[in-house]
């Protein structure tokens, strides 16, 4: 079930919201634990069976290492041993195929679990952050199994860590203005998705579908950009949702995008993208490897290490492990030698720079052969020996409203023009009474675009 689906917003989400809110305090957490399995059931019954599983391992590890609290090597052990359990689960469903690859195995690969690469990090954060003794253990095993099966940040993040939920899994109250954000933040993100993300994503499909050796160059150049939009509509408008569900049920889940087209260096873009898990990789990687604290030497394998492992985070597959290391060695360049004059760049120039870069990555990142990614690029730069032809013409003319609509979506300017005339009085109370009427027109819009569109895919659902 996805959320920009007429099921899971005429159907799903007013019952789960009637029967939550009517449900006594002490309650809420079992409803919010038995819908969550319900929305995960909703395309694949089975696979509930290896999310309780992994609730039970975590939260039985949990227990164990309150029991062992005075003895640090059996706590460790025990850390360890649901650690390895997670990544074995993980393992086994998302790159067992990919190294049977590799060794020339031929071995039925099961079918992967929706949303595991979550889930299964969030767990894993818990044992970690209770070795640590930063967290309190959670007693129940329905408080904890509400948190891991949280139907709002299940599927595709943000990845939310136990520490930023574990007050308000105990307490946690709403009130009309809290509702009415979160409701405006859901909305805002619905729109992300259906009106932007699936709009501009249908013309990147169809360029993609043609001989890619054949593409004139502003034909690759239309079809890259059309993709480097979706995929943030597309995962920004997600966790947007998820953000915005979260607000309504009295969570504050963490901000896992804050304008990434904005950045001025791949190091700014990587504090904008996909925030959570890159604060999951740097919290429980990078750090204990040394992080920054070693050898320039170690340093640098420890952010290769990194990257790699975020690559491969998103796929079993050798194009997400070179978009990894892609991203590691621009990040090393930088640290290492190219920052310091890119901060002395007219601020368009390193803007550039760093759009360029992040669009050449997306190419890696969405066609999964070597041979479809450089015979993409040469045809980026002229491969096919044509600049313009008459169907890059065609699709500029088509699509060049929502590109614009993209380009200014995907910048901070509304939110400055927001602040900027809210600072009238009259202005604001004028905003107080149209926001709603706005937010229900852009709702009944997307409503209108579900009802008429079958295009409507959710890219990170994969991962």
């Amino acid at each position: 079930m996805v959320f920009s689906s007429i099921v899971f917003l005429f159907y799903f989400l007013p019952i789960f919201l009637i029967v939550y809110f009517v449900t006594p305090k002490k309650l809420k957490n079992s409803v919010l634990f038995l819908s969550g399995l319900i929305f995960y059931a909703w395309g694949e019954p089975i696979n509930v069976i290896y999310m309780l599983l992994c609730i039970l391992i975590n939260y039985g590890a949990g227990r164990l290492m309150e029991r062992a609290d005075k003895n640090e090597k059996r706590r460790k052990l025990i850390m360890i041993l649901a650690v390895v359990f997670s990544l074995g689960l993980l393992g086994v469903f998302k790159y067992s195929g990919f190294f049977a690859g590799i060794f020339g195995l031929d071995i039925q690969t099961p079918a992967l679990p929706i949303g595991i690469s979550f889930y299964t990090f969030q767990s894993m954060s818990y044992c970690i952050d209770l070795y640590r003794r930063s967290i309190g253990v959670q007693k129940s095993i329905v408080d904890f199994g509400a948190y891991v099966t949280m139907f709002p940040q299940l599927i595709a993040g943000p990845i939310v860590r136990y520490a930023d939920v574990e007050r308000e899994l105990n307490q946690r109250s709403v009130n009309l203005p809290a509702m009415g954000e979160g409701v405006g933040t859901f909305t805002c993100g619905l729109a992300k998705k259906v009106i932007l993300a699936n709009s501009i994503g249908m013309l990147w499909t169809e360029i993609k579908g043609h001989d890619l050796g054949q593409l004139s160059a502003c034909t690759a150049w239309i079809g890259i950009l059309a993709y480097t939009f979706q995929i943030y509509f597309d995962f920004s408008g997600y966790s947007d949702m998820a953000i915005g569900l979260g607000k309504m049920l009295g969570f504050h889940f963490p901000k896992n995008f804050d304008h990434p087209y904005q950045a001025t260096s791949i190091t700014d873009f990587w504090r904008r993208w996909h925030i959570t898990l890159s604060t999951w990789f740097r919290e429980y990687v990078y750090i204990p490897l040394g992080g920054n604290r070693v050898s320039k030497l170690k340093w640098v394998r420890n952010l290769m290490i990194v990257w790699g492992l975020t690559g491969f985070w998103h796929g079993a597959s050798w194009n997400f492990i070179f978009w990894g290391l892609y991203f590691g060695i621009l990040l090393t360049v930088e640290k290492l030698w190219l920052g310091k004059y890119i901060q002395k760049l007219p601020r368009f120039l390193a803007w550039l720079y760093t759009f360029f870069c992040v669009v050449i990555s997306w190419v890696m990142f969405d066609l999964s052969t070597v041979s479809q990614i450089t015979t993409f690029i040469k045809s980026m730069f002229g491969g096919s020996g044509v600049l313009i032809d008459d169907y890059a013409r065609y699709q500029f003319h088509t699509y060049v409203l929502i590109f614009l609509l993209c380009a200014l979506s995907a910048t901070s300017f509304g939110k400055w023009l927001l602040e900027k005339v809210r600072r009238s009085k009259r202005v604001d109370q004028i905003l107080c009474v149209l926001t709603p009427v706005v937010q229900m027109g852009l709702f009944v819009l997307c409503i209108a675009y579900l009802v008429n569109e079958t295009y409507n895919p959710f890219l990170y659902f994969r991962f």
